[in-house]
């Protein structure tokens, strides 16, 4: 008869990965996380059962030529305008959703992605905000007409910062 394993916690995760009965499960599921990945463009994906979990992570590269330092592009090129109570109340108010530091171009000498009067489509990227060498694009969520913008290359933002207005 054979002998159930009431393990839990991280002695049952030893044992599932330190049992050879066990390996050709948990390649399986690594395998199916990965496929799930690229399915979905997510960068991490993390599943947990009964005291164990398994996390697959892919890193990244993008915009390879960005800069890496706040004196290239995207320095600040002057002082963004303060933000006002009504400003951190408008329903068109975009905020970082990481901590990071802004940049308002693409690459040093290019054009800046938005200027305040700029139509703008939804999914069109506004600011990139870098965080942990990572660049990510920061885009528009609907249509509409920059009104303000209120951060300037090269500085940092924390998280919930406005950092501008789509009417």
């Amino acid at each position: 008869m054979a002998k159930a394993d009431t393990t839990r916690g991280p002695a049952r995760s030893a044992a599932l990965v330190n049992s050879k009965a066990d390996t050709k499960p948990v390649a399986d599921l690594v395998r199916e996380l990965s496929g799930l990945l690229d399915e979905t463009g997510l960068t991490e994906i993390e599943y947990g059962r009964d005291g164990w979990h398994v996390r697959v992570a892919r890193s990244i590269t993008t915009f390879a030529s960005m800069p890496a330092a706040q004196g290239a592009a995207g320095a600040p090129s002057g002082t963004p305008p303060p933000v006002s109570t009504t400003d951190e109340q408008h329903p068109g108010l975009i905020t970082s959703p990481m901590v990071g530091v802004v940049y308002t171009t693409p690459e040093e000498g290019a054009d800046a992605f938005i200027k305040v009067g700029d139509q703008v489509t939804a999914g069109q990227t506004l600011v990139l905000i870098e965080a942990m060498k990572v660049f990510n694009p920061i885009v528009a969520p609907r249509p509409g007409r920059v009104v303000r913008i209120l951060v300037t290359g090269g500085t940092p933002v924390e998280y919930g910062e406005p950092l501008l207005i789509i009417e």
